[in-house]
């Protein structure tokens, strides 16, 4: 897999921009078939950073319900939390 095909999109919160801010750490939403390594691998290659440490948190699907019955699904995701060295940014989240 491709390094551009492995991170999907950032995730942007209150929680996500809290912990840009005061853990040093950005979250994205990834390929659901990719691993803590991959995911390394990619971060370091597009944006020129360090990172020192991945977790990863799979959101299984749900089912939406209304009015006591099943009319749909709830797409479930994969998101992973990443961690940077000291001193390292990544550019694209800055003014988020």
């Amino acid at each position: 897999m491709h390094s551009t095909q492995i991170l999907i999109r950032p995730l942007v919160s209150e929680k996500s921009n809290e912990m840009k801010d005061v853990q040093n750490k950005v979250v994205f939403i990834v390929h659901p078939k990719a691993n803590k390594y991959q995911v390394k691998d990619a971060v370091e290659t597009i944006f020129n950073v360090t990172v020192d440490r991945v977790n990863i948190i799979r959101r299984n699907p749900l089912l939406r319900k209304r009015f006591g019955r099943v009319s749909g699904k709830i797409p479930g995701y994969k998101k992973a939390y990443i961690t940077l060295s000291t001193g390292d940014k990544i550019e694209f989240f800055e003014g988020v």
